[in-house]
């Protein structure tokens, strides 16, 4: 009964946020809080949401002064650079903004953490997708599967997770699976090449000459310049990019007004050379300062919050030395603070209710369960195939610390060693880093201002299949 609830439950979240018949945020603690009762332990219902919450308490703390740290870093220009080197080497071609999204996305993502890869993907790449009137859906779908393929980094946590859980080695999980990453990572970038075909096609490409030119215009002008004709206009103004997705519509997962989400794109214009926020004495200062941050989070030094803590005061400090200044680039940056952290702690609930009603274990044992006999010596395929939706309907530590020993046990005693089941279940992380239940996606949709349910259309196919790629890799090369 549990495990049908379960997967009811998660089914039921997600058609309705695809649909939009409810705000994630409402969607994430409505749902599962009438699913606890369903269960028959409403009453525990508070004691699960604290558990929840406390888990998730220092995640939230860190993207709340992340995300101030790394606004007010785009306020004062440290990203301005990057985004015109970029600019120039894309010749505002939206096949290459696309697949420079993905390069960027997957370099970033050595420091391995997801919400800083996507603070800093999105911070530089916003202002061309918006400027070029490109899909913002596909910016956050190839960023996503970047960073899910460079999220088996061994600090990037999952590697870690599966080496402590089976107690072998991380390096020993990861080296051999160089290769067949290697693999799922061109695959990304070839996808990103054939979506910014379609871009391209969809939308035209303009010398950096007019670009520059759109970053002037009006954010009501819809007309595109250069290669895009007139019916290439119209056409872009009337539909969405691939997926289907409105780009100008919502605050990204947050049920939020629209409207107010259309008119703070003065918060992204990272071209704007006259912005009175701009310190260019002080460029060296935070450029230092933003690789000490990523330095000390790699080295890990301090906890990643109070890093983030730190660097954000020290910041605002330097560079806004009146409090006036202060609080008005605090106040810039509410609404994502705000959007982020809320979806967190609704997160929370979710999670606090799948976990403490024992859903998640019930769901687990099912799958594990319904592993027919003969599969027994084909351990690593099942486990990599498992791996796609278990990482999405659950957490990290959920399916490593709870799932991953029993198919490590199931494998065993077929003859199949414990480092081929570890490896195999790290090939689902390019979908893993768009489930509902990770806190970084929220970073990633927030920040690109796109609803949370036109990402997951786009991206879960695309995801599943670079998973597959992966799997398949390893599979042909003897790893798996």
């Amino acid at each position: 009964m549990l495990t049908i609830l379960g997967f009811a439950m998660i089914a039921t979240f997600l058609v309705l946020i695809m649909m939009k018949k409810m705000s994630p945020i409402a969607a994430l603690v409505l749902i599962p809080a009438l699913f606890c009762v369903f269960v028959g332990k409403g009453a525990h219902l508070g004691d699960y949401v604290i558990d929840g919450v406390s888990s998730l308490a220092p995640t939230a703390a860190m993207l709340m002064f992340a995300i101030v740290y790394f606004g007010v870093m785009i306020d004062v220009g440290l990203f301005d650079p990057i985004v015109r080197a970029i600019l120039k080497f894309c010749k505002a071609d939206p096949m290459r903004v696309v697949v420079g999204t993905a390069l960027l996305a997957a370099i970033v993502s050595l420091d391995g953490d997801g919400s800083t890869t996507f603070m800093i993907t999105v911070s530089a790449m916003y202002p061309l997708y918006k400027r070029l009137k490109m899909s913002l859906v596909v910016m956050t779908g190839v960023a996503a599967m970047a960073n899910g393929v460079m999220n088996t980094l061994p600090w990037g946590g999952p590697t870690a997770r599966a080496a402590t859980a089976l107690k072998v080695d991380a390096t020993d999980i990861f080296v051999p699976m160089i290769p067949a990453l290697a693999v799922g990572l061109l695959a990304v970038v070839a996808l990103a090449y054939v979506l910014g075909l379609r871009e391209r096609r969809r939308v035209g490409t303009l010398t950096l000459d007019q670009a520059l030119v759109r970053e002037r215009e009006p954010e009501s002008e819809t007309v595109l310049v250069g290669a895009g004709s007139a019916a290439g206009a119209k056409a872009g103004a009337g539909r969405g990019g691939p997926g289907g997705a409105d780009r100008s519509r919502g605050s990204a997962g947050s049920g939020g007004s629209g409207a107010a989400d259309e008119a703070s794109d003065d918060d992204f214009k990272g071209l704007d050379p006259n912005r009175p926020t701009l310190r260019p004495k002080l460029y060296w200062f935070n450029a230092l300062l933003t690789v000490a941050l990523l330095t000390a989070m790699i080295m890990e030094l301090l906890p990643i919050p109070v890093l983030f803590l730190l660097g954000a005061a020290l910041a605002l400090t330097v560079n806004f030395p009146h409090i006036p200044d202060q609080k008005a680039r605090i106040a810039a940056h509410a609404d994502n603070v705000l959007n982020v952290s809320g979806m967190v702690f609704a997160a929370a609930v979710f999670t606090g209710v799948l976990t403490g009603t024992g859903m998640v274990d019930s769901m687990a044992n099912w799958l594990v369960e319904t592993i027919p006999e003969g599969m027994g010596p084909h351990m690593g395929l099942v486990t990599g195939l498992l791996s796609l939706p278990l990482t999405y309907f659950m957490s990290n530590d959920g399916f490593y610390f709870g799932v991953l020993p029993v198919l490590a046990e199931a494998g065993h005693a077929h003859g199949v060693s414990t480092l081929e089941i570890a490896r195999a279940s790290i090939v689902g992380q390019p979908l893993h880093m768009s489930s509902p239940l990770v806190p970084a996606v929220y970073v990633l949709v927030g920040m690109a201002r796109v609803e949370f349910g036109d990402h997951t259309k786009f991206v879960v196919k695309w995801a599943v299949l670079t998973s597959l790629v992966i799997l398949a890799a390893g599979i042909l090369f003897g790893i798996i």
